[in-house]
């Protein structure tokens, strides 16, 4: 006897979608795969055509952006050092300064702010450690540091605790310091250079590393007061960020596991010159850095090759770069006095999209995710325009590196076996571990 029932054809309301049937026996379906193909193929083609990142410049430095920090508790607020020895508040939603603090004749060389988000730490060349309120002070009222910390040595570099009242500081030696106190907890060196930046842990709280100019990185517990291993390279770090990647001189940036410190996890090699900064956001799959070479590169945490690149035609030699803590937005600082806002993801659509809007996007991405094999959408999709400095340099290192390689096929081919090690790309870098 055949039925129908009336509910699974029948709208409830006119303004409801007709419902329509449908078998999915794929014998009955035999284009699906090169239908999907296509769409797949369109939407690569839509999101680089739709590729504009670029969102804002903030200007009204008057000399390079040395150093940013961001506000913890709130999106919108934006910390900026100088080199002039100004600091800027900057509202990223309206697009403007809403302060300017004199802080220092010389440069801003770190910023820092407490999880509270009352107030930021900033250090200078005049061998002081400034803590500001972060509210502008009332009408009538000057401009004064809360409390003025004068060290022995010029710092170059500033850090928080995650969850507590303490901060560290860098010049000649590692420096803990409670923020009610003016002489420092416990002080840690390693070696004799000058240390260029230090940074806590954010999951092992008791934890921080730092980088020296004799190209050592260094972790120390704060429990011991005690530094525990040092990393050396072959060429000086500039900076670290946990997760653990250190961004180095020989224009590559390298991820660590803080257990193994011999060989790198992952070697991240697409800058032609040498990386500044490094930021992750609190997703922690992806990093952002910034490099002498005047882009800035989006890494995949288990890629060694950069999934985007972003530079302008004004855009100078990138000094730091910060990841918001929303995941959405990337700041960076650079030579020429701007500090430029970029989107994360290079199409998204910004407005409130709408159910079927979310939907559309959601396959169109599953669609890229599952074709993304297929030569044609791999060369759309991994395509970038390179202004021809890059572009150059990345040629001519392409013919040096095929050089070297050649070179060490020569002499394993023509030497005894076993005289020459073979030894790979992750532990060429790493000259010693020292305990």
């Amino acid at each position: 006897m055949l039925s129908r029932n009336p509910d699974n054809y029948v709208r409830e309301t006119k303004l409801d979608l007709q419902r329509v049937p449908r078998n999915y026996d794929p014998t009955l379906h035999p284009f699906e795969v090169p239908r999907e193909y296509v769409r797949a193929l369109n939407a690569t083609k839509l999101e680089r055509v739709f590729a504009k990142p670029f969102l804002a410049s903030l200007d009204g430095h008057r000399d390079g952006v040395n150093c940013l920090a961001k506000h913890p508790k709130s999106l919108a607020t934006v910390l900026s050092g100088a080199c002039d020895g100004e600091v800027r508040i900057w509202n990223q939603t309206k697009q403007k300064c809403i302060r300017a603090i004199q802080a220092y004749e010389g440069f801003v060389r770190g910023m820092c702010t407490p999880f509270c988000g009352t107030s930021f730490f900033t250090a200078g060349d005049d061998k002081t450690v400034k803590q500001w309120k972060m509210d502008a002070p009332a009408y009538g009222e000057e401009e004064e540091p809360l409390h003025t910390i004068l060290g022995k040595t010029v710092y170059t570099g500033i850090d928080h605790h995650w969850k507590e009242a303490v901060f560290a500081t860098c010049g000649q030696q590692v420096d803990i310091w409670d923020e009610q106190r003016t002489s420092p907890i416990c002080s840690m060196t390693w070696g004799f250079d000058s240390i260029s930046s230090v940074k806590f842990n954010p999951i092992e709280r008791f934890l921080l590393g730092s980088c020296a100019s004799d190209r050592n990185i260094v972790l120390y517990d704060m429990r011991q007061s005690t530094p525990l291993k040092t990393v050396i390279l072959d060429m000086r770090t500039n900076t670290i960020s946990f997760i653990f990647t250190a961004a180095n001189e020989d224009y590559n940036l390298y991820t660590f596991d803080m257990r193994a410190l011999d060989t790198p996890v992952m070697v991240h090699m697409d800058h032609v010159s040498a990386v500044f900064d490094v930021d992750y956001p609190p997703t922690g799959k992806e990093f952002v850095s910034a490099s002498f070479d005047k882009s800035i590169r989006i890494f995949p945490v288990d890629k060694s090759r950069s999934r985007e690149v972003y530079h302008t035609n004004r855009m100078q030699h990138v000094i730091c770069v910060k990841w918001t803590s929303d995941s959405k937005y990337i700041m960076c600082g650079s030579d020429e006095m701007n500090i430029r806002l970029w989107k994360a993801n290079v199409s998204e659509n910004l407005g409130v999209l709408t159910s079927r809007e979310k939907s559309a996007k959601d396959y169109n991405q599953k669609l890229k995710e599952k074709f993304r094999h297929h030569p044609h959408i791999k060369r759309i999709a991994r395509h970038r325009h390179l202004p021809k400095s890059i572009y150059s340099q990345i040629q001519e290192q392409r013919i040096m590196k095929e050089a070297r390689r050649r070179k060490e096929i020569h002499c394993l081919k023509h030497s005894k076996p076993g005289s020459v090690p073979i030894v790979s790309e992750k532990k060429k870098h790493v000259v010693a571990v020292v305990k």
